[in-house]
């Protein structure tokens, strides 16, 4: 059966789809699995071996990607996050087996809707991804290996980066950044003052890290720590390049936004941030991964500086351990 599943936005968005492809391509290796993804996920769905085809998504055209859609000879179809456009475009290439969640006026486009009520966050967004399947395949197994992500070279990669950047010892890694969807984070001087905490572990190294659009962010963090034994790092390769990278860190402290999805999703530790709300919580936007530390944010002064204390010393606890 060729089976196309859809989750064609941002990056965490896409990882937490993963488990999804993963259980449908296990369920009966003859299966063949097609991906549609934004482009800017195309190298990490091409680089998982139990995806066999990916289609980029990479216009607005409706009758574009519904030619890619029928040209892959599509027998049944998963979309994990709809929209008019994309259900449109699987209506017109005529795939037989449409399934979707029941929401907002896309639904009208697939034959079976399914209800889950994502709002009301009884489960994580992957889980509910996977939940999916088992309109398809009622005797699915919904599990999947921890980490789910390897990759060829990753020692390599690792042992390049160290060797660049005089890496001797663990190493413990920062992602002041946004990006993504996170709605919630702290302040550059407040990051510095977790990676002072770092710091002054001799036994560890401390990297900060920077996505290829977060030049200024860099500049201000650089111009913040002044000298010191912290490497900043900018991420200049692909998704997998970066991928790769974190799968030799120990610990990898960010916002809830796709570089922690892809840490987890490689086997690192994760320090998480959320806000505190039931839409962006880590209740809903947990990993797919194992060794995660999660923490909400208030949204009041007094209740995001009593936080903020906790997680120092959740940090020190930590890194004693590493250490």
């Amino acid at each position: 059966m060729n089976i196309l599943v859809v989750r064609n936005d941002k990056l965490g968005d896409f990882i937490t789809a993963l488990p999804t492809l993963y259980v449908l391509k296990h369920h009966n290796p003859a299966n063949r699995i097609i991906a549609l993804v934004a482009p800017l996920n195309r190298t990490l769905a091409e680089s998982c071996d139990f995806i066999d085809e990916v289609i980029v998504d990479g216009s607005e055209d409706i009758l574009e990607l519904a030619f890619k859609i029928k040209q892959a000879r599509i027998d049944a179809s998963i979309t994990l996050f709809s929209n008019t456009r994309v259900a449109l475009a699987q209506w017109i290439a005529r795939i037989p087996i449409r399934i979707a969640p029941a929401t907002k006026i896309a639904q009208i486009f697939y034959n079976r809707r399914i209800t889950q009520r994502r709002s009301e966050v009884k489960m994580g967004e992957f889980e509910y991804n996977l939940e999916l399947t088992r309109t398809l395949f009622p005797n699915i197994s919904l599990d999947f290996p921890k980490p789910l992500l390897q990759f060829k070279g990753n020692d390599e990669a690792y042992r390049a980066f160290c060797a660049e950047y005089g890496i001797t010892k663990p190493v413990v890694a920062f992602h002041p950044g946004f990006g993504g969807s996170s709605d919630a984070n702290w302040t550059l001087r407040e990051y510095i003052e977790l990676v002072r905490i770092a710091e002054a572990v001799e036994t560890i190294d401390v990297v900060m890290t920077f996505g290829p659009d977060e030049e200024k962010l860099y500049e201000e963090a650089k111009e913040l720590l002044g000298k010191g034994r912290v490497k900043l790092y900018r991420s200049v390769g692909s998704v997998v390049d970066f991928a790769k990278l974190l799968s030799g860190f120990k610990l990898f402290i960010s916002t809830s936004t796709g570089t922690y999805h892809l840490a987890s999703a490689v086997g690192c530790e994760t320090f998480t941030f959320f806000a505190d709300t039931l839409f962006a919580s880590s209740a809903r936007w947990k990993s797919i991964g194992g060794k995660q530390h999660h923490f909400m944010i208030p949204l009041n002064a007094e209740g995001r500086a009593a936080m903020f204390e906790h997680i120092k010393q959740e940090l020190k606890n930590r890194l004693l351990t590493l250490s």
